[in-house]
């Protein structure tokens, strides 16, 4: 076992929701030398074709990255991770909500227009339009360019952004791609309702946090609106200009915001779970063209993540 490969332990928790039955009616090649193959890229970064030996064919390797991106596996595994931890207690729902830049290398640009997508996946990526069906899938539906395939021009350069919500043992629970232009606090509930840990028995999902907190970019009345709506307790500074015009109002201006400025000091969570994320190389560069295929990098990070803490 090489140094990042996956224990026997880890591999015990993830072998049996993996199919042994490949396409056409053939088997699979082992799973665990694959997917070990798919963690050494991701942590060092290097191309597809410079994988050692000892994993086997790279193009074996790339394709099952790509094929499990598309088709929702690594977001299931993570979810049965997720699930296997809520039922022993060991998730803090005190949730923080944050996101990240990621400098896109200039080989991920040039992605050729993407078919229509034909499979659902837990996580999402966001086109030009809010009502675009490429914020429901793992692929995008068509349209391609770099608004489609996640790909915007910020203060950063070339980049995608990473809308995240993070458990309070700082281990990421959902996970949200947008181009790096793109505003946090229209992702909030985006990002929010990606929040799903399945539960044991017929019940269903958990999609509630008990609480919420996320810093001053999050601090809209919609969002707030939204979160009250939904039973969610948060904690949001409010921005100076907000409380200025809420006092010029008088009376109409309505109550000030409560915040617990205690409380707030377990955002940090969220910050400690991008630091991980980006312990990755593939994860804190983005080389994929496809967004679904970044998603999946980033899915395979947060599983990793899960596994070892």
């Amino acid at each position: 076992m090489g140094r990042g490969d996956l224990t026997n332990a880890e591999w015990d928790r993830l072998e049996s929701f993996l199919s042994r039955g490949g396409v056409r009616g053939g088997r699979w090649s082992d799973h665990r030398r694959v997917i070990n193959g798919v963690l050494y890229r991701v942590r060092t970064g290097v191309q597809w074709r410079d994988l050692p030996e000892r994993f086997g064919p790279w193009e074996t390797v790339y394709k099952r990255h790509r094929r499990w991106s598309a088709d929702g596996t690594w977001a299931m595994l993570l979810s049965k991770v997720q699930a296997a931890e809520d039922a022993a207690g060991q998730i803090d729902w005190d949730v923080s909500v944050d996101s990240t830049a990621v400098r896109a290398h200039q080989h991920a640009a040039g992605a050729r227009k993407a078919p229509p997508a034909v499979v659902v996946q837990k996580g999402a990526v966001r086109g030009t339009n809010p009502a675009d069906p490429v914020a429901e899938t793992g692929r995008p539906a068509g349209g391609g360019g770099q608004i489609g395939e996640c790909l915007g021009r910020s203060r950063g350069g070339f980049t995608t952004k990473i809308h995240l919500a993070a458990e309070g043992r700082c281990r990421p629970l959902a996970l949200v791609l947008t181009p790096g232009h793109y505003g946090d606090g229209p992702q909030l509930e985006r990002v929010l309702a990606q929040v799903s840990v399945p539960r044991t028995g017929v019940r269903r999902p958990r999609t509630r946090p008990d609480h919420v907190l996320a810093d001053k970019a999050y601090t809209s009345r919609s969002n707030r609106r939204y979160l009250r709506r939904r039973g969610i307790r948060h904690t949001i500074p409010e921005r100076l200009d907000q409380q200025k015009h809420r006092r010029n109002r008088g009376s109409r201006g309505g109550r000030p915001t409560g915040f617990d400025s205690e409380h707030y000091k377990k955002r940090n969570t969220v910050e400690r779970a991008i630091n991980r994320l980006k312990g990755f190389r593939a994860v804190a560069t983005r080389y994929e063209k496809r967004a679904y295929t970044y998603l999946g990098t980033v899915t395979l990070a947060a599983l990793l993540i899960w596994l070892r803490t």
